[in-house]
């Protein structure tokens, strides 16, 4: 049995150190314009989503899903979330292409996990993502109403869809109006 332990603890440390081997030889290549393989993105998704189910509090939305907090949701969501995870008019956001692991398109799949794990991952963030903890931004309340947006994303009162339309640009002021014909300019 002694031998046993050892020969587990001997694997380990060799393990270890190979992949401390691997890392300082720049095998690992951890630019954000390089596609993760297969492997990484079942492993970190698999980590990242076992970690939010046991680390998320059981927590039920306080904000009920109301006119007034999914319109506010969507408020929050377009200032601080839109530019990554997009809007019904540019699903991709402008900087979702930028990012690897890539960055879930909410319009294009509503988010699935509970609300409960939502608010974990809006509050606390995900390291080497991107995503940042919008709990030093934001207040509970705040992530809460964009959690319940979220939840409703796929059926949204017409005020909340309202908010997340393209906006108008403001017209260009006129040009001035020609000085009349001997009139001075002072300078």
């Amino acid at each position: 049995m002694k031998g046993f332990i050892l020969g587990v603890f001997v694997t380990l440390i060799a393990l270890a150190a190979c992949g401390w081997f691997v890392l300082k030889q720049n095998y690992i290549d951890f630019s954000a314009d390089q596609r993760p393989s297969s492997l990484e993105r079942r492993l970190a998704m698999g980590a990242m989503d076992s970690w939010a189910e046991h680390r998320a509090p059981d927590a039920k939305n306080p904000v009920p899903a109301t006119e007034e907090n999914l319109v506010t949701g969507a408020k929050l969501y377009l200032e601080h979330c839109a530019g990554c995870h997009g809007l019904p008019s540019n699903p991709s956001g402008q900087f979702a292409k930028s990012f690897n692991p890539p960055v879930p398109n909410f319009f294009r799949k509503a988010p699935d996990m509970p609300e409960n794990q939502n608010f974990f991952i809006t509050r606390q963030g995900i390291r080497w993502t991107g995503m940042p903890a919008w709990s030093h931004i934001l207040s509970d309340t705040q992530i809460w109403q964009v959690v319940a947006f979220m939840t409703n994303i796929e059926k949204l009162p017409p005020a909340a869809q309202k908010v997340l339309e393209p906006q108008e640009a403001a017209a260009p002021p006129p040009p001035p109006a020609p000085m009349p014909k001997g009139m001075k300019m002072d300078h």
